[in-house]
């Protein structure tokens, strides 16, 4: 077998762009180790890639495949890699990338990690994107201390749900923002106050030490929300407006106090280490919405970007995957 199946979209547009189609099975180098994936999730960033609002970075060569994410088992080891082995269970991200949507990716041993024993492949891969991004975001970017006041931006969503659970990890009194469908949701993950971003008032909120922000809107009104000594990291911009969006960020380092912390993830082995401890440990638990099909990409970018999710809508690649480890 030399192909593979694979989501791919062959120009820019709606959800409907999206089909699945076939491309080669990436060659294995000595350095790298080739993927079977199981299970893959859909991203934001993915949405706006395919409907062209990122076609400054992505270019106009065609066709592109989806998805950053991967859980999968060991199928083939480079001759110089020694720290996996065939059949193991991992997990991983591509980087700055895009093309884990298939049924094999091939990547250096230094992207992926352990699978979490306790979880199914597809549970797993919920918690994956958002937990090294909630992790950078909140513990690497903004110093997030025990006691402090957090507000999480979108927290029903794939980042929002980890990063309300990463912020009571580490200690803080949580504060999340949500549609009133998943208030109850996002209490259930762990959050001090859970409250309905579209009726409660700015003036209302009071004042934090952290906000981290997932929806990439009115960030200069969010920004203004900071206390003395405040934090506030975007993990997105205004796919929208992405350049205004890049403006108020870059502004923000010269214009008053509290500056909006940006990061490109390229998460390693080390981290993907750490959030398989935190899942294996109970610390953090998977948060799917809903699970799709290969051959239904099309309609999981169309749920999600119809809003109102609850963690991630996840695309199961090998049917019948429902086995974990332990």
């Amino acid at each position: 077998m030399t192909e593979m199946r694979a989501a791919l979209f062959d120009h820019y547009g709606p959800p409907d762009v999206m089909r699945m189609g076939s491309i080669p099975i990436p060659a294995v180098t000595p350095d790298t180790v080739l993927v079977k994936v199981h299970a893959v999730s859909v991203n934001g960033g993915e949405l706006a890639g395919r409907a062209g609002k990122l076609r400054l970075v992505t270019g106009h060569t065609f066709p592109k495949v989806s998805g950053i994410d991967f859980a999968g088992e060991v199928a083939e080891v480079g001759s110089s890699v020694t720290s996996v082995s065939k059949g193991d269970r991992v997990w991983g991200l591509l980087g700055r990338k895009a093309g884990s949507m298939a049924e094999y990716v091939a990547v250096p041993p230094r992207q992926i990690a352990p699978a979490p024993k306790n979880l199914t492949l597809i549970q797993a891969i919920s918690l994956l994107a958002g937990g090294t991004t909630a992790i950078t975001a909140l513990r690497e970017k903004a110093a997030l201390r025990s006691g402090e006041r957090l507000l999480v931006r979108g927290a029903s969503g794939g980042v929002g749900s980890v990063a309300v659970q990463i912020g009571k990890l580490l200690g803080a009194h949580v504060v999340a923002l949500a549609g009133v469908k998943n208030l109850d949701f996002v209490r259930g993950l762990g959050a001090d106050e859970v409250l309905d971003y579209r009726t409660t008032p700015l003036s209302q909120l009071g004042t934090f030490d952290v906000i981290i922000d997932t929806a990439g809107t009115e960030q200069s009104r969010f920004r203004s929300l900071l206390a003395p000594g405040g934090r506030m990291v975007a993990v997105t911009v205004d796919f929208n407006k992405p350049f205004a969006s890049l403006a108020t960020i870059l502004a923000s380092a010269v214009h008053g106090s509290g500056r909006i912390r940006v990061f490109s993830g390229n998460p390693d082995t080390e981290l993907l280490t750490e959030v398989t401890r935190y899942a294996e440990n109970g610390d953090i638990v998977p948060v799917v919405d809903t699970v799709h099909a290969l051959d239904n990409i099309a309609d999981a970018h169309r749920e999600l970007e119809a809003g109102g999710v609850r963690g991630k809508h996840v695309i199961q690649i090998v049917p019948g995957d429902t086995k974990t480890a332990g």
